[in-house]
């Protein structure tokens, strides 16, 4: 995959990110449909992969894992997640490297991190760099773009982020994310990858049981419903779950 533009795509921005965890979509959709996807993660061992400012990965420290790995590529988001992590002190690892993790975690989750593979080839391969981390019987928990997005340009707006594309829905194109803040905004680019090619890069990762689910938490806020129902219909991502049957024998990363 191409790491340096990753890299640099997301290096300034921890605090923004920080913020964004706030976002209504966010904050009363995406975070309790995915903690209700994992369910009971008592004494798990977790690795957060793309885990930015550390968000999802004090999440689920403080829901009960053992053990938390936070990786990113990006080292300005990684420097904020470790700045947390030692005024905090929640007992989060913090890492850029995963070299020696082969086989080491119960779950790995990765939010909002396929779309930022540019080839099919990057595709598989970053998948497979999850599915090295993980045990026999492990389980992936991955939030793609949802291949079904609005491509309609003001579909998102009112939820603070604008979605564009030259080619809609087409696999291998560029998406345009504009994330909107008072009179700023800031733009990453990311790629379209429809739910077959994305379901065929997990299965060749070794990947099996994949199901795919709409962020809809079991437990909404009822004062939030009005407001994000448009959101509800046409979410910009899904949950995609998934496990590895088999087995790393002798090989590492």
């Amino acid at each position: 995959m191409n790491v340096n533009n990753i890299q640099f795509q997301f290096e300034t921005l921890a605090t923004l990110y920080e913020d964004m965890a706030n976002w209504p979509f966010r904050k009363d959709i995406e975070r309790p449909a995915v903690l209700d996807r994992l369910g009971n993660i008592s004494g798990l061992n977790i690795l957060d992969f793309g885990c930015g400012s550390g968000h999802y990965s004090r999440l689920l420290k403080s829901q009960g894992a053992a053990r938390v790995v936070g990786y990113d590529v990006a080292g300005g988001m990684l420097q904020y997640a470790k700045t947390r992590e030692q005024a905090e002190h929640q007992g989060i690892e913090y890492v850029s490297d995963l070299t020696g993790l082969t086989g080491q975690f119960d779950l790995v989750l990765a939010v909002y991190v396929l779309p930022y593979a540019s080839t099919r080839t990057d595709l598989i391969n970053m998948v497979k760099s999850m599915v090295i981390l993980l045990r026999p019987g492990g389980r992936l928990l991955t939030l793609p773009l949802n291949p079904d997005y609005a491509s309609e340009p003001s579909y998102y707006i009112s939820y603070g982020f604008q979605l564009t594309s030259d080619t809609p829905h087409q696999d291998g194109t560029e998406v345009y994310l504009r994330l909107l803040f008072g009179d700023e905004h800031t733009d990453i680019t990311a790629w379209y990858w429809s739910r077959d090619t994305l379901n065929h890069a997990l299965h060749q990762s070794g990947l099996s049981r994949i199901q795919w689910h709409t962020p809809y938490p079991k437990h909404r806020i009822v004062s939030s419903i009005t407001s994000l129902e448009a959101y509800l219909q046409r979410p910009h991502t899904m949950l995609v779950d998934c496990y590895y049957q088999g087995d790393h024998g002798a090989c590492s990363n």
